[in-house]
């Protein structure tokens, strides 16, 4: 097999109608200059309509967060509270996209003609084998087929049980060349939860860029940089199926503004709204899924599908709902920088 290494526009500028002679002139609202409690609640606004009612779990991001990053001794609580939830049972989302993760994270299966291309990893050994190895066997699915295992970014609830299923199925680790250099030379995040990241193997490993891509059999997956999250954040774009119907997701590869008052950053965040936006237009992608399911509400809608499985597949959402998700989580971004930027 050859492997090729490859807006925000506030609403309301509105034109002033003559309506007669008897109506006294509008005076034009006053522009937002500058980071201000204003230009913060404008963001906010913008991105409340964006979400509308179907993708209100995207506005947590639009919260204050704090200016300097958690403490180990924070994270490391905070990890194994979220780690000790009871797992959902694994779940198919479309004929050859399949949920195998834990109730924090997520983990995803693409099955191919050739074998099992997995998103993300979990947090450790016994998840893996829990949630990703008995999943799968759940869905009728052989972990042994598992080719390649995507790290969309180099956190280790998401990297967590990748170095052991490449060991055992020799599967190839894809994670993007700035991550595969942070997890080997300073973790951003570490916790004892979590198992020690890959060390990139050059002769079976792949380090990818944006626009790169791999092919499995019928499916191929492409990978864009959407840094903010971590420098090297990867979200990768796919071919799904439903019935006859076939549908482009896109996985957004790091959410949370967890790096504290960092405006390089946020910018970098934004910019990738922006441009995955234009991007989603341009390809046509109505799924957005996520690797925490608390954004996209996977479970939820996994849940629908078991109990209506005639109906309309719930992560359908259109190229309008995509570019809304992510309208949502650059408004709530430049929210958080206009917030920063007032502290100086």
């Amino acid at each position: 097999m050859r492997h090729r290494l490859l807006t925000s526009v506030l609403l309301g500028a509105g034109l002033l109608v003559a309506l007669g002679a008897c109506i006294a002139p509008q005076s034009a609202p006053k522009a937002v200059s500058g980071p201000s409690a204003a230009s913060v609640q404008a963001h906010v606004d913008a991105a409340t309509a964006a979400a509308g009612s179907d993708l209100k779990p995207l506005m947590v991001l639009c919260a204050p967060v704090p200016a300097t990053r958690p403490t180990k001794e924070e994270s490391e609580q905070g990890i194994i509270k979220l780690i000790g939830l009871p797992p959902p049972p694994p779940g198919k989302a479309f004929d050859n996209l399949y949920f195998v993760g834990a109730k924090w994270v997520s983990a995803w299966a693409i099955k191919t003609s050739d074998g099992l291309i997995l998103i993300d990893a979990l947090n450790n050994r016994a998840e893996g084998a829990e949630l990703i190895e008995g999943g799968l066997r759940k869905l009728g699915l052989d972990p042994a087929q598992i080719k390649y295992v995507i790290v969309t970014h180099g956190h280790g609830d998401h990297y967590g049980d990748a170095a052991y299923l490449a060991k055992r199925y020799g599967a190839r680790i894809v994670m993007s060349a700035l991550d595969w250099k942070m997890t080997a030379t300073k973790l951003e995040f570490d916790s004892k939860s979590w198992d020690s990241p890959p060390q990139f193997d050059p002769a079976r490993d792949l380090a990818v860029s944006d626009g790169d891509r791999i092919t499995l059999g019928d499916t191929t997956v492409s990978f864009y940089l959407t840094p903010g999250h971590t420098l090297g954040t990867l979200s990768p774009v796919f071919d799904v199926r439903h019935g006859n119907e076939t549908h482009r997701v896109m996985e957004w590869g790091g959410t949370a503004f967890n790096f504290g008052k960092d405006m390089p950053r946020l910018d970098s965040y934004i910019a990738a709204t922006d441009r995955m936006s234009t991007l989603a237009e341009q390809q046509k992608v109505d799924v957005i899924i996520s690797n925490h399911s608390g954004y996209d509400g996977s479970l939820e809608k996994m849940a629908q599908l078991r109990e209506q499985p005639g109906a309309s597949n719930p992560f359908v959402i259109g190229t309008s709902g995509v570019t809304r998700a992510l309208k949502t989580m650059g408004e709530c971004a430049r929210a958080t920088r206009d917030r920063f930027a007032q502290q100086g």
